[in-house]
C-alpha cells in the first residue's frame, strides 16, 4: 500500500503510515473510471466510489496532518516558554550573585560587566567562525586533490569538533595541517585567510589570498580581500588594480564598486572615486557610501549634491559621526544656524569629548619629575616602535602592544599606554577592563593617577557620566599630589556639565582643577570650564574659557565646543573658522581616514557573509536565483 502524503510503500494491515504517521487510504477503482460525469459531482460506477467521497477522504487527512502540526507548535511554544521562564531564572541567580560580590568588596560592577561582555563577544566569535566553517565543509572537501583523502577528512572532523568546542586556536592548527596536505585547495586556503583576515593577521591571510588568486585568479571574495590587504600594505595601485578585476567579475554587486570607490577617494582621485560610488548606490542603499559621496561633492564644491547625499546616509545611519558634522559644516556654509548647531551637537555627544591619544597621553606624565615604571628589554623596543605609529595607524600600534604583553603581561606603563590607545580608537570596552586590571592591584600613587585619567577618559568617551563622575570621587579619595587631584575635579566638572546636573558644583570642581593643575595641562580644566559655562548659557564667559583652551592645545572636541559657542553668541564667521579647524584637526582628517576603512572593512565583510549566503541559498534545488 502506498501513502498518499509521502509515497512510502507500507504493508496492507497498517492504518497509518510508518515513515509520516498519516492514515492511510484504500481507494479502488480504474483511472478511466473518472469520466467527465465524474468530474460534474456524478457517481462512479457500481465497482468504484464516488469523486466526493475521494475528496472527502482527501479533505480528512489534510484535516489530521493540521491537527498534529498544531499539537506540535504547542508543544514547541511551551518549551520556549519553559527555556524563558528558566533563563530569567539563571539571569535573576547571577544578578543576585553579582550583587553579594560587589556588597563583599570581592568584585566591581564595570569590571565583571566588561569581561562579561568581552567574553560574549569572544564566544560569539568562536560561534561564527563554526557557522562558516559548516556552510562551507562540503566545498572544502569538493575541493580536495590529494592522494591522503581520509587524513584530510580526519582533521576537518577533529577541526569541526574542536569549533564545536569554541577551542578556535586548536582548529585552526587541525584546518592547517590539512591545508599542507592538499596546498592546491583553493577553498581551504581561502577560509583560513578570510580567518586571519578578519582576526588582523595581514601577513598570513594576504599569503593564503595570494595562493588562491594562484590557482583562481577570478576569485571574487579574494580580490576583494586582497585589494583591502594591499591598500593597507600602503600599495594603493595593486589594491586599485585587484578591485577592479572584482568589479569584472561581478559587475552587479554593490561590495567591490564601494571598495574601489573609496579606496580611490582616500587617494584623491575624486571623480572616478564618484563614479563608482554612484553606481554602488544604485546597487544597494549604504549610508557609507553616501557618506563619501557627499564628502566628495563638497570638496568639489556641490553643496546642494553634499547635502542631499548627507541626508541620506543620517537617515540610513542616525549614529554617523562624521556624517552628521559634515552635514553641519554644509548647514552653515547655507546660512542655517540652527540646523547646524543641532548637527554638531549631536557628532560632540556621538564622540564625547574623546581625546586624541597624543592629547590624551599628557594626562599621564606632565612634568619631567614625573614618570610612569619604566619598561625594558625587548617589551621596551616594542612598545617604543607602538608608540611611534599610534598616531598615524593605530590598528598596527595596538598589535604591536599586545606582544609586548605577551613578553611583560604584568607592566603597569605598558598597560596603561594599551588602554589609553584603546579607549582613543573607540576600544572602549577594552580599555576599561585594561585600567581596572591596573587598579585592582591597589599601585601607587603615580599608576593609580595614570590609571584612574585614562580609565576616566574611556567613560566619557562611552558616554558613561555618571560612572565617570562616581570614579572621579573614588579617584579623590585615593590621589594626593595636585596634577591628579587637578584630573579628577576637572573629569568631574566635564561629567556633570554633560548630564545638566549640579552645575554650580560642576563650574566649582573647574575651578578647583583649574587652581590645582600645572602649567602644561591647563588646557583640560579650562575647556571644562568653558563647557560648563555653555551649559549655563553663560556663552561669553564659555568663549573666553574655550579659546584659552584651544591656544593651548587645539582638538575636535574643544574646537568643536568653541564653534558651539560661538554660534550661540551669533558670531557666524568665528564660529565657521573653529569648525573647520575641528574639520583638519587629527581627529577629522588623518583619523578619518581610520575610520573610513574600519567602516569599508565592516562593510566588506558583511557583504561577502551575505553574499555567500545568497549563492548557498541558490545552489541548492528547487530555489531560484
Amino acid at each position: 500500500m502506498i501513502c498518499q502524503v509521502c509515497s512510502a510503500p507500507n504493508e496492507l494491515d497498517r492504518e497509518l503510515c510508518r515513515k509520516c504517521q498519516s492514515k492511510l487510504l484504500v481507494v479502488s477503482g480504474s483511472r478511466e473510471s473518472y469520466d467527465e460525469g465524474s468530474l460534474g459531482g456524478g457517481s462512479l460506477p457500481d465497482d468504484g466510489i464516488s469523486l466526493d467521497e475521494h475528496l472527502l477522504e482527501r479533505v480528512s487527512v489534510l484535516e489530521e496532518i493540521v491537527k498534529r502540526c498544531a499539537e506540535t507548535l504547542k508543544l514547541l511554544l511551551d518549551s520556549l516558554n519553559r527555556q524563558e521562564k528558566n533563563g530569567f531564572v539563571a539571569q535573576a541567580g547571577l544578578l543576585a550573585m553579582k550583587d553579594l560580590l560587589e556588597r563583599k568588596g570581592v568584585v566591581a560592577e564595570g569590571e565583571l560587566l566588561d569581561l562579561w561582555e568581552a567574553r560574549v563577544d569572544h564566544h560569539m566569535a568562536a560561534v561564527e567562525k563554526r557557522e562558516r566553517f559548516v556552510e562551507r565543509r562540503e566545498r572544502l572537501v569538493a575541493a580536495y586533490a590529494g592522494d591522503k583523502k581520509e587524513r584530510f577528512l580526519e582533521l576537518l572532523r577533529d577541526a569541526e569538533l574542536a569549533l564545536f568546542a569554541l577551542e578556535t586556536d586548536k582548529a585552526l592548527k587541525l584546518l592547517e595541517e590539512a591545508h599542507r596536505l592538499d596546498r592546491g585547495n583553493a577553498e581551504l586556503a581561502f577560509f583560513l585567510g578570510e580567518t586571519y583576515f578578519n582576526e588582523g593577521d595581514a601577513d598570513r591571510a594576504g599569503a593564503l589570498l595570494r595562493q588562491v588568486l594562484s590557482h583562481d585568479p577570478r576569485h571574487f571574495e579574494a580580490l576583494v580581500y586582497a585589494g583591502v590587504l594591499e591598500n593597507e600594505a600602503g600599495r594603493s595601485e595593486r589594491a586599485i588594480d585587484s578591485l577592479k578585476r572584482a568589479v569584472a567579475v561581478k559587475p552587479d554587486a554593490f561590495l567591490p564598486h564601494f571598495a574601489l570607490g573609496a579606496l580611490l577617494a582616500l587617494s584623491g582621485q575624486l571623480p572616478k572615486a564618484e563614479t563608482f560610488l554612484e553606481r554602488a548606490v544604485e546597487i544597494e542603499e549604504n549610508g557609507e557610501a553616501w557618506s563619501l559621496l557627499g564628502t566628495i561633492a563638497y570638496e568639489r564644491g556641490r553643496l546642494k549634491q553634499a547635502i542631499d547625499a548627507f541626508q541620506k546616509a543620517v537617515r540610513l545611519d542616525p549614529e554617523d559621526e562624521e556624517s552628521l558634522y559634515q552635514l553641519g559644516l554644509c548647514y552653515l556654509d547655507r546660512g542655517w544656524t540652527q540646523k547646524a548647531a543641532e548637527r554638531f551637537q549631536a557628532a560632540l555627544e556621538l564622540n564625547p569629548n574623546r581625546l586624541e591619544f597624543q592629547e590624551a597621553s599628557k594626562l599621564l606624565a606632565p612634568g619631567s619629575g614625573r614618570a610612569l615604571p619604566k619598561v625594558s628589554g625587548e617589551a621596551a623596543d616594542l612598545a617604543q616602535k607602538a608608540q611611534g605609529l599610534a598616531a598615524q595607524e593605530p590598528q598596527k600600534a595596538l598589535a604591536i602592544y599586545r606582544r609586548a604583553l605577551k613578553i611583560d603581561p604584568e607592566n603597569p606603563t605598558l598597560l596603561i599606554a594599551y588602554a589609553l590607545l584603546c579607549s582613543s580608537v573607540g576600544r572602549t570596552s577594552e580599555a576599561v577592563q585594561t585600567t581596572r586590571r591596573v587598579l585592582a592591584r591597589e599601585p601607587g600613587e603615580m599608576v593609580a593617577a595614570a590609571a584612574y585619567a585614562t580609565l576616566l577618559e574611556a567613560l566619557k568617551a562611552e558616554g558613561k557620566y555618571r560612572e565617570g563622575s562616581r570614579v572621579a570621587e573614588e579617584m579623590l579619595g585615593v590621589v594626593r599630589s595636585n596634577y591628579a587631584r587637578s584630573i579628577a575635579y576637572f573629569q568631574r566638572a566635564t561629567a556633570l556639565a554633560e548630564m545638566g546636573e549640579d552645575l554650580d558644583g560642576a563650574l566649582h570642581a573647574a575651578d578647583l582643577s583649574l587652581r590645582l593643575s600645572p602649567k602644561e595641562m591647563r588646557q583640560f580644566p579650562l575647556a571644562a570650564k568653558g563647557w560648563v559655562h555653555y551649559k549655563r548659557r553663560e556663552f561669553a564667559s564659555a568663549v573666553d574659557c574655550l579659546k584659552r583652551a584651544t591656544d593651548l592645545g587645539e582638538t575636535p572636541a574643544g574646537l568643536t565646543q568653541l564653534g558651539l559657542a560661538y554660534l550661540a553668541l551669533g558670531d557666524l564667521r568665528a564660529a565657521r573658522q573653529a569648525f573647520g579647524r575641528a574639520k583638519r584637526k587629527g581627529g577629522r582628517a588623518s583619523a578619518a581616514r581610520g575610520r573610513l576603512e574600519s567602516k569599508m572593512l565592516e562593510q566588506i565583510r558583511r557583504s561577502l557573509r551575505l553574499d555567500e549566503k545568497m549563492a548557498q541559498r541558490g545552489r541548492k534545488p528547487g530555489t531560484s536565483r
